[in-house]
């Protein structure tokens, strides 16, 4: 994981400096690119088989065989289109770090989403999401490798 955290570094810090050199610009990395990186960790983290890019609803494979839709941002919600069996997601830090927002069964996560918008997307805030968070289980979580 720490290879994947100092890229990660490296990807903010540029964005940093190009910040610095265009003051006014503002250089988040985002879409997919914060997607891509989330669902890395995750496969890294939890031991997933990661799916092929845009798979239909899911991301990847838990060992234990259950699907799971990884989300992954820098803002404070996430945008879901369909209700996953198994959902992870993480708010990426600048430094490389996450944070496990949420970690548990899809229906409880469907749940909470909004009105579904034209784009055929629901959203829900991190907080809602953390707020279950404190409600699943553990034993209905997906275990973090070692």
């Amino acid at each position: 994981m720490s290879e994947i955290a100092e890229k990660i570094r490296e990807i903010f810090r540029i964005a940093r400096e190009l910040e610095e050199m265009y003051p006014g610009r503002h250089f988040t990395p985002d879409g997919h690119m914060v997607g891509s990186i989330g669902e890395v960790i995750t496969a890294e983290e939890y031991d997933l088989e990661l799916f092929e890019a845009s798979h239909p609803v899911h991301d990847a494979r838990a060992q234990d065989g259950k699907l799971v839709q990884i989300k992954a941002t820098q803002c404070d919600r996430i945008a879901i289109g369909e209700r996953p069996e198994y959902l992870i997601v993480l708010k990426i830090d600048r430094d490389g770090g996450f944070e496990e927002v949420y970690n548990g069964p899809g229906d409880i996560a469907w749940s909470l989403v909004g009105k579904r918008q034209k784009t055929g997307q629901c959203h829900v805030s991190l907080a809602k999401l953390r707020a279950a968070m404190a409600e699943v289980p553990e034993c209905a979580r997906l275990p973090r490798k070692g």
